[in-house]
C-alpha cells in the first residue's frame, strides 16, 4: 500500500512530538527518574542520536524537504536541545559532542549576521524599488527582494518576518483598494471572526498557560509566551494583509495572494483552460492545485479554477517557494471576475495569434 504525501508527513510529525516528548518527560517527571537505570551512559547517547540525528531526519520527512545543509543545521540545533533536556550532571562524558554542536550553531550565526549585514545595507535600494512600482507590496516586495538576494533562504525568511510586522502594526491608516479590477476573497465567510476568535483564544490560554507554568517551569512558561506573543501579531499581520491586498487583475497578469499565508502572480498567457463546471468545482482539490478560499466553519468550492499550460511558482510563508498546475480562486464578486478574467484571457490569445 502506497501512503498519501500528507499522510507521510503527518506521520513524520506525530513520530517528532513523541521522540522530543518523551526524552524530555524521561529526564524531568517523576515517572522518567524513576526508570533511569544504574548505567546512564548507554541511556544518553539514546537521548543525544533521538535530538541529534532522529529528530532532524522527522523534521525533514515531515517538511517533506531534503537538504544537507537543513540537516546539518538541525542536527546542531538538536544537540544544542539536548544541552537543556539532559542534566548537565548526565552530560558530564559527552562535553565534547555538545561543544561541537554549540560550535556549528556558531559558524552558522556568523554567516547568518554576515547575510543581515548585507540585508541592512540593501535596505535603502528595495524600498526604491517597492516605491516606484505599481505592484501590491506583498508582490512588490518579493520581487525586490528575489533579485537582491536569489538563493539566500535566511534572508528570505527574515524579510517575511518584517513584512508580518509591517502588517501587524504598520497599516492601521491604510485603506484597501477599491477600484474596479480588485477583488476582495474574505467577505463571504466568516474568515477574519474565525481568525480573530483564535487571537483572543491564545490571549486567554498565554495567561492561563503563564500563571499555572511559572512557578513550576519558568523556561517552558517565557518559551510559550514568545510563542503565543508571536502567533497573535502573526494573526493580526495575516488578517491587515488580506484586508490590503485583494485580488487584482491586470492586462496580461492576476495578483492574487491570501493573507501572508501565499501568493501568486498568473500571467494569461500561461493559462490553459478556465473551468466553471460545478461538479468539478465541488470535487476533492488535489496537491498540485493551490487555493485561494476563504474557509471558516462552511464547506464552501471554487468560484472557477484556472488549469496552467505547465506549472508556475507561488510563494509561501517563510518565503518558501512551490509550483502549482492549477489555481482555485473564491471571490465575493464571482460573476465580475469570471467576466474580466475571460476577456483578458480572449485578449491575450488573440495576441498570441498575431
Amino acid at each position: 500500500m502506497v501512503l498519501h504525501k500528507k499522510t507521510v508527513s503527518f506521520i513524520a510529525l506525530f513520530l517528532l512530538l513523541l521522540v522530543i516528548s518523551s526524552n524530555y518527560v524521561l529526564y524531568h517527571s517523576s515517572f522518567g527518574l524513576q526508570s533511569l537505570p544504574a548505567d546512564l551512559n548507554g541511556l544518553v547517547v539514546g537521548s543525544i542520536l533521538d535530538l541529534s540525528l532522529v529528530a532532524p531526519l522527522l523534521f525533514l520527512a515531515w517538511q517533506r524537504k531534503f537538504s544537507l545543509k537543513h540537516f546539518i543545521v538541525l542536527m546542531a540545533t538538536g544537540l544544542i536541545a539536548a544541552r537543556f533536556i539532559i542534566p548537565s550532571e548526565y552530560l558530564a562524558s559527552f562535553q565534547t559532542v555538545m561543544w561541537l554542536g554549540v560550535g556549528i550553531e556558531g559558524v552558522l550565526i556568523l554567516f547568518e549576521l554576515s547575510l543581515l549585514f548585507m540585508l541592512v545595507k540593501n535596505v535603502p535600494p528595495i524600498l526604491r524599488r517597492i516605491k516606484s512600482s505599481s505592484l501590491p507590496l506583498l508582490f512588490s516586495f518579493s520581487r525586490a527582494v528575489n533579485e537582491k538576494f536569489p538563493n539566500q533562504t535566511f534572508l528570505h525568511i527574515l524579510c517575511s518576518e518584517m513584512l508580518m510586522f509591517y502588517y501587524a502594526f504598520g497599516t492601521w491608516k491604510k485603506q484597501p483598494s477599491n477600484e474596479g479590477n480588485t477583488f476582495t476573497l474574505y467577505k463571504r465567510s466568516s474568515f477574519i471572526t474565525f481568525q480573530i476568535m483564535i487571537i483572543h483564544a491564545i490571549v486567554i490560554e498565554t495567561l492561563g498557560l503563564h500563571w499555572l507554568l511559572h512557578n513550576t517551569s519558568m523556561t517552558l512558561s517565557i518559551v510559550l509566551l514568545i510563542l503565543n506573543i508571536y502567533s497573535i501579531v502573526f494573526f493580526i499581520g495575516d488578517i491587515q494583509a488580506l484586508r490590503l491586498n485583494p485580488l487584482r487583475v491586470e492586462d496580461a497578469r492576476i495578483y492574487v495572494s491570501f493573507g501572508l499565508a501565499k501568493h501568486m502572480e498568473i500571467s494569461f498567457k500561461d493559462i490553459e483552460e478556465i473551468i466553471e463546471d460545478t461538479h468539478i468545482l465541488e470535487q476533492k482539490i488535489p496537491n498540485t492545485t493551490i487555493e485561494f478560499i476563504a474557509r471558516d466553519f462552511e464547506t464552501v468550492h471554487p468560484d472557477l479554477l484556472l488549469t496552467l499550460k505547465s506549472p508556475i511558482e507561488a510563494t509561501l510563508f517563510m518565503g518558501i517557494k512551490k509550483k502549482y498546475k492549477q489555481v482555485a480562486i473564491r471571490v465575493d464578486d464571482p460573476h465580475a471576475f469570471k467576466k474580466i478574467v475571460k476577456e483578458r484571457l480572449e485578449k491575450a490569445q488573440r495576441n498570441e495569434l498575431i
